[in-house]
């Protein structure tokens, strides 16, 4: 939690999925730093307990549930705690996601319907279920993770994932829907789509390498790897009242890569 914090989230509680590693972990930490209750969710338990313990010894309050975002129980179960331990929900970050290692020619039915269902099914799903909550509270914010591979497809060869490009360019379009049936509960929902992030959500000594680097300055206009904290500012403000004319669009946070 290095960083200026400004208390833009006081008296708000916050409900976050993959919050056990990465842009998921980084985000709930700074939401957390601004004021925000966390509801620390992870399909990992002892992941999810790390970061609420990184966030309660900052001074912060936070609780860890374990939900897989493919299973209705364990969100509705997560968020019946949330409220039990905060009383209501303000904030929505749908984070949680997924990738297998797959070209067309390799990918299994098994594997596409894991990425589908973890990546959009996942995101409708808690949605679905905390929206009702954040209307209860008076309305509030939502933002989903989508990528620049939701809009191109990033390859240094002749193969893809393209499981994970139809789950993710599902995400703008799942969120434009939300942000229409959601606004009559003053519900705003918006994306950040992350541009290549140093994380282990790839390989991170991979991403980090001179020759990948070399391979992304080509596309990037800001010459270096995203950090994670990069993507939790973006979320923070879109989550904000700073934000609160914005509605319904995909925010890129990608050093420059879709520019060119």
């Amino acid at each position: 939690m290095q960083h200026t914090a400004t208390p833009r989230h006081l008296d708000k509680t916050a409900f976050i999925t993959g919050a056990g590693s990465g842009i998921g972990r980084q985000t709930a930490i700074r939401l957390a730093a601004e004021g925000a209750a966390m509801i620390i969710t992870d399909v990992n338990a002892a992941a999810a307990a790390e970061t609420v313990e990184l966030i309660t010894a900052a001074g912060g309050r936070a609780i860890a549930a374990v939900v897989d975002v493919r299973d209705r129980a364990q969100i509705q179960a997560a968020v019946a705690a949330g409220v039990e331990a905060f009383g209501a929900i303000h904030l929505l970050v749908n984070n949680a996601g997924l990738v297998t290692d797959h070209s067309l020619r390799t990918l299994t039915e098994d594997a596409w319907d894991l990425v589908l269902d973890v990546n959009l099914k996942g995101q409708w799903l808690v949605a679905q279920e905390v929206s009702l909550e954040i209307a209860k509270a008076g309305g509030g914010a939502i933002v989903n993770l989508s990528t620049v591979e939701a809009s191109v497809v990033v390859t240094s060869g002749t193969t893809a994932q393209p499981h994970y490009n139809a789950s993710k360019g599902g995400v703008p379009m799942l969120t434009k829907a939300l942000a229409v049936e959601l606004a009559p509960d003053n519900i705003r929902v918006n994306c950040v789509a992350p541009g290549p992030i140093a994380t282990d959500f790839f390989d991170l000594e991979g991403v980090t390498s001179p020759e990948a680097q070399e391979f992304m300055n080509q596309r990037l206009l800001v010459q270096r790897i995203g950090t994670p904290d990069d993507i939790a500012r973006a979320v923070s403000w879109l989550l904000s009242s700073e934000a609160e004319w914005i509605d319904g669009i995909q925010l890129p946070v990608d050093g420059g890569w879709l520019t060119r």
